[in-house]
């Protein structure tokens, strides 16, 4: 959507929406009353002021948003909660905790640092073995139901926390809040959730919904979709659907590499819980598989029916109603089952060699005025700031062109 407004300035513009409604993984229900985000908690902020101030012409930000800071915490095994991010708020755990990690301090202060190869190498590196065994390796090993050590730091580059040992020290002494965090403050729609932003975003725009595209063929010196002719084509959907979808421009050199390309999916789960001043709850503990919840009935108080308190709570991949179920009764604050979706495509993994092989494949397409855009279509971990700005630097180079 955001690529279709910028570059419906310049030329005549058609979006092409399988779905009945614009939004993709953004989407809002109603569900028994409560504002139900389909897939995570989306909330809006950004660093990049050139998206910013974009984004503000379509919204009144007084009147249609409410700003806050975020409050966030850990849920620990025992069910006390921490703050985050964990490394500023050492002095709140027990005494054996603190001992561990200014021990792990001394050893990371005298020994030589080594180049990490991997995420579960980089984590006990930056946060030392106390502090990895007790948040950072079960929580992330829930979210990426994998190995660490497979994980990839080239992937995560721009992702993660990176506080210095003087940092932590300082932070833990003089209790510092996280501000710097894109998200340590956010915009929250104050009806309708992030539906709201896909619902104004698309205003103006001519979407043809309900509609599938299975061909996408190079004709002359344009393109033919569903029998309509265009000059060009900027493709924001799985990039995983492209060689079967596309015709005239060959990637088969490309076919294995893009089958192998790796991914995880959400099942997002709307319950009633304990009322709580929080806005994400991180849960590292094992005894149950949810990651973290997200507390959309704090976002907003339209996003609450009459006398109840709903959250959002995430799980990787595929989980059934009876194990979800099951889970709920294990974890903290009181879930209680309302509604849950499962989306197959939420977060892209790469690999080494996958920015390689996407920008190989961007230089294929583009010969044939071809663009890719988007999360799933460059198939990096993009927040909608980011989508955003892939949309501007997209468009930028059409318009060179």
């Amino acid at each position: 959507m955001s690529t279709a407004q910028l570059l419906k300035i310049h030329a005549d513009v058609t979006v092409f929406e399988k779905d009945g409604r614009p939004g993709g993984l953004i989407k809002c229900d109603r569900v028994k009353g409560a504002l139900y985000h389909r897939t995570g908690g989306h909330v809006f902020n950004s660093k990049n002021e050139k998206v910013l101030s974009w984004f503000w012409q379509f919204f009144n930000r007084n009147e249609d948003f409410t700003k806050a800071n975020r409050n966030a915490v850990i849920s620990m095994p025992d069910k006390t909660t921490v703050d985050y991010p964990i490394e500023n708020h050492i002095y709140q755990l027990s005494d054996d905790i603190i001992k561990g990690f200014i021990g792990d301090i001394q050893k990371m202060m005298t020994q030589p640092s080594t180049q990490p190869h991997n995420f579960e190498e980089f984590l006990r590196q930056r946060f030392g073995e106390t502090l990895y065994r007790l948040y950072f390796q079960p929580y992330n090993e829930k979210i990426w139901n994998n190995s660490l050590a497979e994980v990839p730091l080239t992937w995560l580059e721009g992702k993660l926390p990176m506080p210095t040992i003087s940092e932590m020290l300082y932070n833990n002494f003089v209790h510092v809040k996280e501000m710097q965090m894109v998200h340590s403050s956010f915009y929250y729609p104050k009806q309708g959730g992030s539906q709201f932003l896909a619902d104004t975003l698309s205003k103006g725009l001519n979407i043809q919904y309900n509609t599938d595209v299975n061909s996408i063929r190079k004709e002359d010196e344009g393109w033919v979709i569903n029998g309509e002719h265009f000059d060009m084509v900027v493709f924001c959907g799985n990039i995983k659907q492209l060689p079967q979808t596309i015709e005239g421009a060959d990637l088969s050199p490309y076919q294995p590499a893009i089958d192998a390309l790796q991914y995880h999916g959400t099942t997002s789960v709307l319950c009633e819980v304990e009322t709580n001043p929080f806005s994400w709850i991180y849960l590292p503990d094992h005894t149950y598989r949810a990651h973290r919840i997200i507390c959309t009935g704090n976002f907003a108080p339209n996003n609450n029916p009459d006398g109840k308190h709903t959250a959002t709570i995430e799980f990787t991949d595929y989980i059934s109603e009876e194990e979800i179920r099951r889970n709920l009764g294990k974890m903290p604050f009181s879930p209680k089952y309302l509604a849950h979706h499962f989306e197959p495509y939420t977060y892209p993994i790469q690999n080494q060699d996958t920015k390689d092989l996407i920008a190989h494949i961007k230089k294929t397409l583009a010969e044939h005025r071809l663009y890719l855009c988007g999360r799933f279509a460059e198939w990096e971990y993009y927040n909608m700031d980011a989508a955003m700005s892939s949309a501007m630097e997209v468009t930028e180079r059409i318009c060179r062109e």
